[in-house]
């Protein structure tokens, strides 16, 4: 069960300023689809895609496996954040570094960088690979433009039809440039549901796609969800109000952070959830993240003494997933005498509690949300916490958490440079 505390933010504002009522409204509407907004097909992914869905998946994954040694995953925003996170939280930070039977994974397609497109293909090196290209329009031009790259580079080594075999696609039903591409190529492909947005898809084919092909348990991350569903509404309502409470009070910036550096993409996942879902209509908290200890090092003087415009949410796990001890070094002289013997973990805790304490005295209200673990159950339960809870904030604040009308105005002056339609 995901639990929230809130109770050091009596201190910054007036208990009645949180509108606990209106977010547990919110969040029951949501629930019963009684919003009256498009985009709300997320909330029913957790059961849709348990059963036959996700087995249709799993073959596929076992067919990338058997055929390839690389996955190269090309999408951008809500088409990889998801994927990578689960990855990296539940597998490893350096999961292409670990001996497996799974391929090595490489998301690219999210830059226009001439720099990662030549690492990875360098990589890859002669090595068999397939190509997931994961665009619900098939229009967007960083993945656009890698997918040319990469299929060429397919084609080149197994022939036209080699490499049809080995491009998989995950688009709209039934429009789009990419829908209509693999349509006419015959790619093997999977839908995301036209009501669910790129950054709510973590748990459509675009998600769970490149999940199972890291090895990674995707029914467990479905029932993780659909518990959620039932047990986390009243926290997610309890967070998304009491960020609303702040935001009014002058707390423009939230500041996710966690002390587990596997965790970094799922604060990526977060920030474009949030940022995509609330900034419009010239509002919204602006939502950055930050890795603890690391970054105490670094952003940590602005958070203590900087403007007070900020709040913090830590993310914590009661349960890690590997036990380390700082061995004994009798008179080695570097004064960690008093922490010999203990566990890794616990000085973790101890520098959580630490700083919370510390960010609190210098007048940042922390926020705090505990997950059991680092499991694939957990991680679905957290994909649905923070689901609803962007949706219930956004919805307070009187904004559609499903749309994203500004993010196209670059995307119109970058192709009137470039000739583009």
């Amino acid at each position: 069960m995901i639990k929230v505390d809130l109770s050091v933010i009596s201190g910054f504002i007036p208990e009645d300023a949180v509108c606990l009522k209106e977010g547990r409204d919110i969040a029951k509407a949501l629930r019963e689809g009684e919003v009256g907004l498009d985009g709300t097909g997320w909330l029913r992914l957790p059961e849709e895609m348990n059963g036959e869905p996700v087995a249709r998946l799993r073959d596929t994954a076992m067919r990338i496996s058997g055929e390839s040694e690389v996955l190269v995953v090309i999408g951008t925003g809500g088409s990889y954040l998801g994927a990578r996170a689960a990855i990296e939280l539940l597998r490893s930070p350096y999961y292409n570094s670990l001996r497996k039977q799974s391929p090595d994974i490489f998301f690219c397609g999210n830059s226009l960088s001439a720099a990662q497109i030549s690492q990875i293909i360098a990589l890859i090196g002669t090595r068999p690979f397939s190509i997931l290209y994961i665009s619900k329009s098939g229009s967007t031009l960083e993945p656009s433009v890698a997918f040319r790259v990469f299929k060429a580079l397919l084609t080149a080594k197994f022939g036209d039809d080699g490499a049809k075999s080995r491009i998989y696609t995950i688009t709209d039903a039934k429009s789009g440039r990419l829908r209509a591409i693999t349509e006419r190529e015959g790619y093997t492909s999977f839908e995301i549901p036209a009501d669910v947005g790129g950054r709510y898809s973590v748990l459509s084919p675009a998600g769970l796609l490149p999940i199972l092909c890291a090895g990674i348990d995707a029914e467990e991350i479905l029932r993780g969800a659909r518990d959620a569903l039932n047990t986390a509404g009243d926290a997610a309502a309890r967070y998304a109000a009491a960020r609303q409470a702040l935001y009014k009070k002058g707390y423009k910036i939230e500041l996710l952070a966690s002390f587990e550096p596997s965790f970094r993409y799922t604060g990526e996942w977060w920030k474009q959830l949030f940022g995509e879902s609330e900034g419009k209509n010239g509002r919204g908290i602006f939502p950055a993240y930050a890795d603890y200890t690391a970054d105490l090092h670094s952003l940590g003087q602005y958070v203590q003494e900087g403007e007070r415009t900020l709040m913090e949410t830590f993310v914590l796990f009661e349960k890690g997933v590997a036990q380390v001890l700082v061995p004994p070094a009798p008179d080695f002289g570097d004064g960690l005498d008093p922490v010999s013997g203990k566990f890794f973990s616990a000085l973790n805790e101890a520098a959580a509690q630490a700083t919370k304490s510390a960010h609190i005295e210098g007048g940042v209200p922390v926020m705090t949300i505990t997950a059991p673990d680092m499991s694939p159950y957990s991680f679905g339960a957290l994909v649905i916490f923070f689901e609803l809870a962007c949706a219930v904030s956004a919805l307070m604040m009187k904004v559609n958490p499903f749309n994203q009308p500004g993010v196209e105005a670059y995307k119109k002056n970058l192709f009137s440079r470039l000739g583009l339609s």
